[in-house]
């Protein structure tokens, strides 16, 4: 045989190694990972660093305010700081210095209504609220966006205009969450003052009244209430209902 010919031979020959036997698993694994990991470990890491930072920012704020003390879980402002921080960026929020929070995880004994001064990191208001009759007992355990359900919904609004109803003075509050709250309007819920809430109705029952989903405010401090709110600021009623976390867009967006 020629040298040529023996050259060719050699050139296109596999060439034969030792080795574990292991390493066309071990690419195909690699392989696998990279195409069932969508997201980039970069990406992950910017996520989890703007988490961690925004978990810190509340942190900081819930104890500058001292929210603990007037009964606000840290949990209930983490998330209402996140939302509303997205919405103020969206532009969704017009009176951005305010922001108001219904904490539906406390009794309805307690004051859970809170009103906060996001300039001046003071809370300004802090009273009871009724749920809607069919959310529950004392505690709201149940939420619904469906008319004639006579339950809560929970999420993020904005406040609108004013109005005098069967109440008296009422809030028109929009609803900015699709398929959670955003049938408010149609529901007729709105920020009302009623007799069956406040010191005066627990005095002689073990529990506030409730509504038909309104979040209704005890009546003679209505008032005080809408006019420091009203026409655009940010709302969000929170419970630790895990499918509303995992499915608002206000707070994953």
């Amino acid at each position: 045989m020629s040298f040529g010919v023996l050259f060719c031979c050699l050139a296109v020959s596999p060439v034969v190694t030792t080795g574990t036997g292991n390493e066309v698993t071990e690419a195909a694994e690699v392989s696998t990972a990279k195409v069932m990991d969508p997201i980039p470990a970069s990406t992950k890491e910017i996520v989890q660093s703007t988490a961690e930072a925004m978990a810190s920012e509340a942190m900081d704020l819930y104890n500058a305010m001292n929210l603990k003390k007037v009964g606000l879980s840290i949990k209930a402002f983490e998330y209402a700081l996140r939302g509303y921080k997205n919405l103020v960026e969206r532009g969704k929020v017009i009176r951005d210095q305010v922001l108001s929070i219904c904490d539906f995880s406390q009794s309805s004994r307690k004051k859970r209504f809170y009103v906060i001064d996001m300039a001046s990191k003071k809370v300004l208001i802090n009273t009871w609220v009724a749920h809607g009759r069919n959310s529950g007992g004392e505690y709201a355990r149940s939420f619904s966006n469906n008319p004639e359900s006579h339950k809560s919904s929970l999420g993020f609004y904005v406040t609108g205009n004013t109005y005098y109803g069967s109440h008296g003075l009422a809030l028109k509050i929009e609803g900015l969450e699709k398929n959670i709250n955003d049938k408010a309007d149609a529901r007729n819920i709105v920020i009302h003052g009623s007799e069956y809430v406040g010191a005066n109705f627990l005095a002689r029952s073990p529990i506030n009244g409730r509504s038909f989903g309104c979040p209704a405010l005890p009546q003679q401090e209505t008032g005080k209430v809408i006019e420091t709110i009203k026409d655009g600021s940010c709302l969000f009623i929170y419970h630790p209902t895990k499918t509303y976390i995992q499915k608002s867009k206000v707070l994953n967006g």
